[in-house]
Protein backbone atom coordinates (compact mmCIF):
# COMPACT_ATOMS: atom_id res chain seq x y z
CA UNK A 1 0.00 0.00 0.00
CA UNK A 2 2.83 2.32 0.69
CA UNK A 3 3.88 2.04 -3.05
CA UNK A 4 0.95 3.96 -4.15
CA UNK A 5 1.76 7.38 -4.17
CA UNK A 6 -1.88 8.95 -5.13
CA UNK A 7 -2.72 11.67 -2.76
CA UNK A 8 0.75 12.13 -1.17
CA UNK A 9 2.62 15.55 -1.50
CA UNK A 10 6.01 15.68 -1.84
CA UNK A 11 7.84 18.32 -1.39
CA UNK A 12 10.55 19.44 -3.85
CA UNK A 13 11.42 23.14 -5.15
CA UNK A 14 10.40 21.81 -8.94
CA UNK A 15 9.30 24.74 -11.70
CA UNK A 16 6.00 22.13 -11.51
CA UNK A 17 5.68 22.70 -7.42
CA UNK A 18 6.30 26.48 -7.86
CA UNK A 19 3.38 27.02 -10.47
CA UNK A 20 0.23 28.29 -8.93
CA UNK A 21 -2.40 25.81 -7.88
CA UNK A 22 -5.19 27.33 -10.14
CA UNK A 23 -2.93 26.53 -13.12
CA UNK A 24 -2.39 22.71 -12.23
CA UNK A 25 -6.20 22.33 -11.45
CA UNK A 26 -6.94 23.67 -15.10
CA UNK A 27 -4.25 21.82 -16.41
CA UNK A 28 -5.67 18.47 -15.40
CA UNK A 29 -8.93 19.21 -16.57
CA UNK A 30 -7.56 20.22 -20.09
CA UNK A 31 -5.05 17.13 -20.02
CA UNK A 32 -8.23 15.15 -19.18
CA UNK A 33 -10.17 16.42 -22.14
CA UNK A 34 -7.21 15.33 -24.80
CA UNK A 35 -6.91 12.20 -23.02
CA UNK A 36 -10.64 11.42 -24.71
CA UNK A 37 -10.24 13.05 -27.74
CA UNK A 38 -11.46 10.95 -30.75
CA UNK A 39 -9.43 10.53 -34.02
CA UNK A 40 -9.90 9.81 -37.87
CA UNK A 41 -8.07 6.30 -37.32
CA UNK A 42 -6.67 4.03 -34.94
CA UNK A 43 -3.13 5.18 -35.83
CA UNK A 44 -3.90 8.68 -35.55
CA UNK A 45 -5.40 8.04 -31.87
CA UNK A 46 -2.06 6.26 -30.85
CA UNK A 47 0.09 9.27 -32.46
CA UNK A 48 -1.81 11.76 -29.93
CA UNK A 49 -1.62 9.42 -27.22
CA UNK A 50 2.10 8.91 -27.80
CA UNK A 51 2.81 12.70 -27.75
CA UNK A 52 0.50 13.40 -24.77
CA UNK A 53 2.55 10.64 -22.85
CA UNK A 54 5.78 12.27 -23.77
CA UNK A 55 4.56 15.78 -22.81
CA UNK A 56 3.32 13.84 -19.04
CA UNK A 57 6.64 12.25 -19.20
CA UNK A 58 8.50 15.49 -19.04
CA UNK A 59 6.74 17.04 -16.37
CA UNK A 60 6.86 13.80 -14.35
CA UNK A 61 10.65 14.58 -14.46
CA UNK A 62 10.19 18.03 -14.12
CA UNK A 63 8.41 17.51 -10.91
CA UNK A 64 10.97 14.60 -10.20
CA UNK A 65 8.45 12.04 -9.81
CA UNK A 66 10.36 8.42 -10.25
CA UNK A 67 8.54 6.47 -13.64
CA UNK A 68 8.76 3.58 -10.69
CA UNK A 69 6.43 4.81 -8.81
CA UNK A 70 3.55 5.33 -11.28
CA UNK A 71 4.57 1.50 -12.12
CA UNK A 72 3.87 0.38 -8.50
CA UNK A 73 0.90 1.90 -8.57
CA UNK A 74 -0.48 0.64 -11.19
CA UNK A 75 -0.02 -2.92 -9.73
CA UNK A 76 -3.53 -2.89 -8.20
CA UNK A 77 -5.20 -1.77 -11.73
CA UNK A 78 -3.90 -5.41 -13.14
CA UNK A 79 -6.90 -7.70 -12.48
CA UNK A 80 -8.87 -4.71 -13.75
CA UNK A 81 -7.22 -4.64 -16.73
CA UNK A 82 -7.51 -8.56 -17.39
CA UNK A 83 -10.88 -8.44 -16.55
CA UNK A 84 -11.58 -5.48 -19.75
CA UNK A 85 -9.96 -7.23 -21.96
CA UNK A 86 -11.92 -10.31 -21.54
CA UNK A 87 -15.20 -8.48 -21.71
CA UNK A 88 -13.91 -7.03 -24.98
CA UNK A 89 -13.03 -10.58 -26.00
CA UNK A 90 -16.44 -11.81 -25.29
CA UNK A 91 -18.76 -8.83 -26.55
CA UNK A 92 -19.72 -9.75 -30.20
CA UNK A 93 -17.80 -7.20 -32.57
CA UNK A 94 -16.82 -7.13 -36.33
CA UNK A 95 -13.93 -5.96 -38.35
CA UNK A 96 -10.41 -8.16 -39.08
CA UNK A 97 -10.36 -11.28 -36.81
CA UNK A 98 -7.00 -11.56 -35.28
CA UNK A 99 -6.49 -14.90 -33.98
CA UNK A 100 -9.48 -17.85 -34.12
CA UNK A 101 -9.45 -20.91 -32.02
CA UNK A 102 -12.11 -23.67 -32.28
CA UNK A 103 -14.44 -21.79 -33.95
CA UNK A 104 -14.08 -18.52 -31.38
CA UNK A 105 -12.94 -15.68 -33.27
CA UNK A 106 -10.45 -12.78 -31.27
CA UNK A 107 -11.12 -9.58 -33.32
CA UNK A 108 -8.60 -6.49 -33.50
CA UNK A 109 -10.95 -4.38 -32.25
CA UNK A 110 -10.97 -5.55 -29.22
CA UNK A 111 -7.66 -5.43 -28.85
CA UNK A 112 -7.62 -1.95 -29.73
CA UNK A 113 -10.39 -1.05 -27.08
CA UNK A 114 -8.91 -2.49 -24.30
CA UNK A 115 -5.67 -0.45 -25.24
CA UNK A 116 -7.40 2.68 -25.79
CA UNK A 117 -8.59 2.02 -21.50
CA UNK A 118 -5.25 0.76 -20.04
CA UNK A 119 -3.82 4.25 -21.86
CA UNK A 120 -6.48 6.48 -20.71
CA UNK A 121 -5.71 5.17 -17.24
CA UNK A 122 -2.18 5.37 -17.20
CA UNK A 123 -2.22 8.74 -18.60
CA UNK A 124 -5.32 9.88 -16.08
CA UNK A 125 -3.24 8.52 -13.24
CA UNK A 126 0.07 9.77 -14.21
CA UNK A 127 -1.68 13.49 -14.32
CA UNK A 128 -3.81 12.50 -10.89
CA UNK A 129 0.08 11.82 -9.45
CA UNK A 130 1.58 14.72 -10.98
CA UNK A 131 -1.05 17.35 -9.30
CA UNK A 132 -1.28 15.21 -5.66
CA UNK A 133 2.37 15.04 -5.69
CA UNK A 134 3.33 18.52 -6.41
CA UNK A 135 0.71 20.33 -4.58
CA UNK A 136 -0.11 20.94 -1.03
CA UNK A 137 -4.18 20.15 0.06
CA UNK A 138 -4.36 23.22 1.18
CA UNK A 139 -3.44 24.90 -1.99
CA UNK A 140 -5.82 22.80 -3.64
CA UNK A 141 -8.38 23.64 -1.25
CA UNK A 142 -7.48 27.46 -1.97
CA UNK A 143 -7.26 26.71 -6.00
CA UNK A 144 -11.11 24.40 -6.17
CA UNK A 145 -13.13 27.54 -4.20
CA UNK A 146 -10.88 30.65 -6.23
CA UNK A 147 -12.20 28.66 -9.76
CA UNK A 148 -15.74 27.89 -8.24
CA UNK A 149 -16.10 31.29 -7.10
CA UNK A 150 -18.97 31.59 -9.49
CA UNK A 151 -21.16 29.24 -8.63
CA UNK A 152 -21.51 31.24 -5.02
CA UNK A 153 -24.29 33.56 -7.28
CA UNK A 154 -26.37 30.38 -7.41
CA UNK A 155 -25.82 29.91 -3.37
CA UNK A 156 -23.65 26.88 -4.14
CA UNK A 157 -21.52 25.45 -1.18
CA UNK A 158 -18.24 26.62 -2.91
CA UNK A 159 -16.10 26.44 0.36
CA UNK A 160 -17.25 23.03 2.00
CA UNK A 161 -17.41 21.27 -1.26
CA UNK A 162 -13.66 22.22 -1.91
CA UNK A 163 -12.98 21.40 1.56
CA UNK A 164 -14.08 18.05 1.29
CA UNK A 165 -12.70 17.37 -1.74
CA UNK A 166 -9.01 18.58 0.00
CA UNK A 167 -9.93 16.69 2.85
CA UNK A 168 -10.57 13.32 1.23
CA UNK A 169 -7.10 13.76 -1.13
CA UNK A 170 -5.34 14.87 2.33
CA UNK A 171 -6.77 11.30 3.65
CA UNK A 172 -5.91 8.82 1.17
CA UNK A 173 -2.39 8.38 1.80
CA UNK A 174 -3.67 8.04 5.34
CA UNK A 175 -5.76 5.04 4.76
CA UNK A 176 -3.17 3.20 2.69
CA UNK A 177 -0.85 3.45 5.52
CA UNK A 178 -3.62 2.40 7.92
CA UNK A 179 -4.57 -0.17 5.68
CA UNK A 180 -1.30 -1.42 5.49
CA UNK A 181 -0.68 -1.49 9.33
CA UNK A 182 -4.04 -3.60 9.87
CA UNK A 183 -2.89 -5.92 7.14
CA UNK A 184 0.60 -5.99 8.90
CA UNK A 185 -1.09 -6.88 12.24
CA UNK A 186 -3.66 -9.67 10.96
CA UNK A 187 -0.64 -11.46 9.07
CA UNK A 188 1.07 -11.47 12.31
CA UNK A 189 -2.26 -13.57 13.52
CA UNK A 190 -2.53 -16.01 10.66
CA UNK A 191 -4.72 -14.27 8.32
CA UNK A 192 -3.37 -15.18 4.65
CA UNK A 193 -3.98 -12.23 2.53
CA UNK A 194 -2.72 -14.26 -0.88
CA UNK A 195 -3.44 -17.81 -0.75
CA UNK A 196 -5.86 -19.91 0.37
CA UNK A 197 -9.60 -20.94 -0.53
CA UNK A 198 -11.92 -18.28 -1.94
CA UNK A 199 -13.84 -18.61 1.10
CA UNK A 200 -10.51 -17.56 3.33
CA UNK A 201 -9.60 -14.87 1.28
CA UNK A 202 -13.16 -14.10 1.84
CA UNK A 203 -12.71 -14.10 6.14
CA UNK A 204 -9.57 -12.50 5.06
CA UNK A 205 -10.69 -9.54 3.31
CA UNK A 206 -13.49 -8.91 5.84
CA UNK A 207 -10.74 -9.37 8.82
CA UNK A 208 -9.37 -5.84 6.67
CA UNK A 209 -12.37 -4.18 5.95
CA UNK A 210 -13.87 -3.84 9.56
CA UNK A 211 -10.85 -2.47 11.35
CA UNK A 212 -10.51 0.02 8.12
CA UNK A 213 -14.04 1.16 8.78
CA UNK A 214 -14.00 1.46 12.32
CA UNK A 215 -10.39 3.34 12.23
CA UNK A 216 -11.78 5.75 9.27
CA UNK A 217 -15.14 6.44 11.25
CA UNK A 218 -12.69 7.39 14.81
CA UNK A 219 -10.20 9.13 12.43
CA UNK A 220 -13.46 11.52 10.62
CA UNK A 221 -14.86 12.26 14.26
CA UNK A 222 -11.28 12.81 15.71
CA UNK A 223 -10.57 15.56 12.44
CA UNK A 224 -14.57 16.95 13.57
CA UNK A 225 -13.69 17.47 17.03
CA UNK A 226 -10.43 19.32 16.48
CA UNK A 227 -11.88 21.49 13.72
CA UNK A 228 -14.95 22.30 15.74
CA UNK A 229 -12.47 23.29 18.61
CA UNK A 230 -10.84 25.46 16.74
CA UNK A 231 -13.84 27.27 16.42
CA UNK A 232 -13.64 26.30 12.17
CA UNK A 233 -17.45 27.96 11.02
CA UNK A 234 -18.10 26.95 7.07
CA UNK A 235 -20.12 29.78 6.68
CA UNK A 236 -18.15 32.12 8.46
CA UNK A 237 -16.18 35.01 6.50
CA UNK A 238 -12.02 33.55 6.10
CA UNK A 239 -9.07 35.00 5.74
CA UNK A 240 -5.79 33.43 4.59
CA UNK A 241 -2.49 34.36 5.66
CA UNK A 242 -0.88 32.84 2.24
CA UNK A 243 -2.38 34.71 -0.60
CA UNK A 244 -1.90 32.71 -4.36
CA UNK A 245 0.12 34.77 -6.69
CA UNK A 246 -0.33 34.57 -10.28
CA UNK A 247 3.32 34.81 -12.01
CA UNK A 248 4.77 35.04 -15.56
CA UNK A 249 5.97 31.05 -15.43
CA UNK A 250 2.16 30.73 -14.79
CA UNK A 251 1.09 32.36 -18.11
CA UNK A 252 4.00 30.81 -20.34
CA UNK A 253 2.34 27.51 -19.00
CA UNK A 254 -1.03 28.14 -19.61
CA UNK A 255 -0.12 29.63 -23.38
CA UNK A 256 1.40 25.98 -23.74
CA UNK A 257 -1.53 24.25 -22.28
CA UNK A 258 -3.38 26.46 -24.68
CA UNK A 259 -1.31 25.74 -27.95
CA UNK A 260 -0.99 21.79 -27.20
CA UNK A 261 -5.62 21.67 -26.47
CA UNK A 262 -6.06 24.32 -29.06
CA UNK A 263 -4.49 21.80 -31.86
CA UNK A 264 -5.98 18.49 -31.11
CA UNK A 265 -9.05 20.56 -31.18
CA UNK A 266 -8.51 21.35 -34.96
CA UNK A 267 -7.20 17.98 -35.84
CA UNK A 268 -10.18 16.16 -34.26
CA UNK A 269 -12.68 18.75 -36.21
CA UNK A 270 -10.85 18.89 -39.18
CA UNK A 271 -10.37 15.00 -39.19
CA UNK A 272 -6.49 15.25 -40.17
CA UNK A 273 -4.49 12.25 -40.83
CA UNK A 274 -1.19 12.24 -40.99
CA UNK A 275 -0.86 8.57 -42.10
CA UNK A 276 -3.01 9.29 -44.61
CA UNK A 277 -1.26 12.34 -46.06
CA UNK A 278 1.66 10.67 -46.14
CA UNK A 279 0.19 7.84 -47.99
CA UNK A 280 0.70 5.00 -45.34
CA UNK A 281 -2.09 2.58 -44.39
CA UNK A 282 -1.53 1.37 -40.90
Amino acid sequence: MKEIALGRYVPYNSLIHRLDPRLKIVALIAFMVMIFFKFVSTAMNFLIYGILAIVIYIMMRIAKIKLITLFKSLKPMWLMICFLLIINILIPSTGDVLVEINGFKIYYNAIFNTLYIIIRLVLMLSLTMILTSTTKPLDLTYGLEWLMTPLKLIRFPVHEISMIISLALRFIPTLLEETDRIMKAQSSRGVDFEDGKLKDKIKAIISLIIPLFISSIQRSEELANAMEARGYDPSGKRTRYRKMKWCLRDTLSLGFIVIILGGLITLSITSFDVFALLGIEL
